[in-house]
């Protein structure tokens, strides 16, 4: 078991793989989820179970957060249980989860005020990538407290990358999942566009993953729409979330406004669906 105390907040669908990435890895690992339900998995595994965030913080040397947005971070940093509450020096913590660069700026400015230190390292890749460490991690942050946490982040995926100050891991982040919207539109788009006019999804798509727009995306997408098979692996409502956030940061573009008000209109009826559900408002 290596000396590295480490603790996990969030365990859902890509908390889960993520923190059994570490177990793995022999990390000592304590976790909190709200959902205590969700925590039985990695218990099995070997972990070890804190009551509170404030427990994690304080029986954990560096502290992983994976939580769906900005209202679950304040939740977790916040009150008499929260991570802040602690009463604690030394430790690192790293939130992975898709948030605004501001929310990241707060709490590492809060953290650094109580002997502590944040990176922002939130993940491109979904919960495939998860389950086999081939996430795409960006960070932001002190680059020395970088150097520290990137033998562990090497654990979860293939590429960690140092991007620059705090906030700036949430920014590319942010930028990614604009470019991720807008490509599962055109995706749907395409597909609807060839089956309205006699040409199948299988023969299209056949056709583009034999040409240079081929792409694991466009394959793992095209394969869900051609099966009908719509279980999230990254929900509609998440892009929903990551667009707004892009645009409260000045994204402005016409293909990032078009998709974030595409996705929008048809969260009401799709949130809870894969992003590539995008597809059933074109057919």
């Amino acid at each position: 078991m290596k000396t590295i105390k480490t603790g996990w907040i969030g365990l859902g669908t890509m908390g889960t793989p993520m923190c059994s990435q570490l177990i793995k890895a022999q990390y000592s690992v304590t976790v909190y989820n709200r959902s205590k339900d969700k925590e039985q998995a990695v218990i099995a595994m070997g972990a070890a179970v804190a009551s509170t965030p404030a427990q994690v913080m304080e029986e954990s040397n560096i502290i992983f957060i994976m939580v769906s947005d900005d209202d679950a971070i304040n939740e977790i940093f916040g009150g008499d249980n929260g991570l802040l509450a602690a009463k604690v020096t030394g430790r690192i913590i790293i939130n992975m989860s898709s948030v605004s660069p501001g929310i990241s700026k707060k709490y590492a400015e809060l953290c650094k005020q109580a002997g502590n230190r944040y990176l922002d390292a939130p993940v491109s890749g979904s919960l495939k990538q998860a389950q086999e460490a081939q996430l795409v991690i960006m960070v932001g942050g002190e680059a020395d407290i970088f150097t520290i946490a990137k033998p562990l982040l090497e654990c979860l995926g293939k590429l960690v990358m140092h991007i620059g100050d705090t906030g700036a891991g949430n920014t590319a982040k942010l930028a990614i999942n604009t470019l991720l919207g807008i490509q599962a539109q055109g995706l749907a788009e395409a597909v609807a566009f060839a089956q309205h006019n006699g040409i199948s999804s299988s023969n299209l798509l056949t056709l583009i993953n034999n040409s240079a727009l081929a792409s694991p995306f466009v394959k793992i997408k095209g394969d869900a729409i051609i099966a009908n098979n719509f279980t999230p692996a990254f929900a509609l409502k998440h892009i929903v979330k990551d667009l707004g956030l892009a645009a409260n940061e000045g994204m402005t573009s016409p293909l990032g406004s078009m998709a974030y008000n595409t996705y929008k209109e048809a969260s009401e009826q799709l949130a809870d669906e894969d992003i590539i559900a995008i597809y059933k408002q074109f057919i």
